[in-house]
């Protein structure tokens, strides 16, 4: 697995709880927000993303601690990880594609978020359980 995979997985694992901490605790300031961050219906939206964020935060951190222990479980566990991520990005890329709003300080997080797993999602698919010979 790319080294640099685990500590990108890590910071964005953390990030996202963070993320959601300083926003349910209102600490974003308000020129930092996105366009309709005071919406109730943008503030749902945002809200929306709280699930498969923190899935994706909890099968990550699991399976860096997984792959530390050198669990066979770790590898697929980080590519439900890296999914979830890369879901969740381009869940917000095409939102803000529809509403036609472009603000890099909402892109560039999301890109990241949906750009970055992809080396590792192609190396974890290419990739064979121990045991299952190549032909099945």
């Amino acid at each position: 697995m790319l080294p640099v995979t685990k500590v990108l997985m890590l910071i964005t694992d953390v990030a996202f709880v963070a993320y959601f901490t300083v926003t349910g605790l209102g600490l974003i300031p308000p020129e930092w927000a996105f366009n309709g961050y005071s919406d109730p219906v943008m503030a749902d939206w945002n809200w929306s993303f709280l699930w498969i964020d923190l899935a994706a935060s909890a099968t990550g951190l699991a399976s860096l601690h997984l792959l530390r222990r050198r669990s066979a479980s770790g590898p697929g566990l980080m590519l439900i990880s890296l999914v979830l991520t890369m879901a969740s990005g381009l869940m917000a890329i095409a939102f803000w594609t529809l509403r036609g709003d472009f603000s890099p300080a909402w892109w560039l997080p999301n890109l990241y978020l949906m750009l970055f797993p992809i080396p590792a999602i192609v190396c974890l698919a290419r990739s064979r359980p121990a045991g299952i010979p190549s032909e099945a």
